[in-house]
């Protein structure tokens, strides 16, 4: 395990979490640009780094908490980046690196920016100021999928 990159993933995911969580109740579009949008374009720029360098940062390579705060950056980076990270979260946790719940909030995710359907209700969308769910492919088995993970 590489101690120095899980570190640094723990602190750029607390920074990440610190950032969001001191944005007032209401916060404006122009708090969450001056307050998160700058963290999140840090850790994109540094994760995109490690990417290239190792590919995922699963559990081997960074801990099972440090690849967890490598999934909560790459939740919070463009799109672009999200499809990127995909079939390496899946190639991940398909080998038992990577969690297999944290695979399936980026591929609902991913799936969201895409305008489909989810597949493990893990994704809202805020209208009118009350959050909805996202659209969900085959609603009859998202309970046996969403078990399958522990979701709740």
């Amino acid at each position: 395990m590489n101690e120095e990159l899980r570190a640094e993933l723990l602190e750029r995911a607390g920074r990440d979490q610190a950032a969001r969580n001191s944005l007032p109740l209401q916060g404006s579009h122009d708090a969450w640009q001056t307050i998160v949008a700058p963290v999140d374009e840090a850790n994109t720029a540094w994760l995109r780094g490690v990417v290239t360098a190792h590919g995922w940062p699963g559990h081997a390579l960074a801990g099972q908490d440090g690849a967890h705060a490598a999934w909560l950056l790459v939740q919070h980076a463009p799109p672009d980046f999200q499809e990127q990270c995909l079939p390496l979260l899946e190639q991940a946790a398909a080998q038992g690196d990577a969690s297999p719940r944290d695979l399936a909030y980026l591929k609902d995710r991913v799936l969201l920016f895409r305008g489909e359907p989810q597949i493990y209700g893990t994704q809202y969308m805020v209208k009118d100021g009350v959050p909805e769910l996202w659209t969900v492919r085959d609603p009859e088995g998202l309970d046996a999928r969403r078990a399958a993970l522990s979701l709740e």
